[in-house]
């Protein structure tokens, strides 16, 4: 997903409420129906389905949910019990 192999890159994990306040201005990549429903559901806003291929460049920042737990059940919509969305901003710094 780098345009670039020899970049930098700054990770910041940032709470929910600020992943919400992202959210409504980004543009969807997420390639599975049932992680975007329950992506939806966290963040309070619809987030589509998108097979897409990310190129980031420089000075770019994306908008990541790392999911952690079990996988999800077909049709999910809710996180399962103990699973968790770790919410991540990735920049390409250099």
């Amino acid at each position: 997903m780098l345009a670039d192999l020899t970049v930098d890159l700054r990770v910041r994990e940032i709470p929910l409420t600020e992943a919400r306040a992202c959210a409504a201005d980004l543009v969807s990549a997420v390639g599975h129906a049932d992680t975007a429903a329950v992506y939806s559901e966290q963040l309070g806003v619809a987030i589509a389905t998108a097979r897409v291929t990310v190129s980031l460049a420089k000075g770019e920042t994306v908008l990541v949910g790392q999911y952690r737990g079990p996988r999800l059940p077909e049709g999910a919509t809710h996180l399962p019990t103990g699973a968790t969305i770790q919410w991540l901003l990735v920049t390409v710094v250099a």
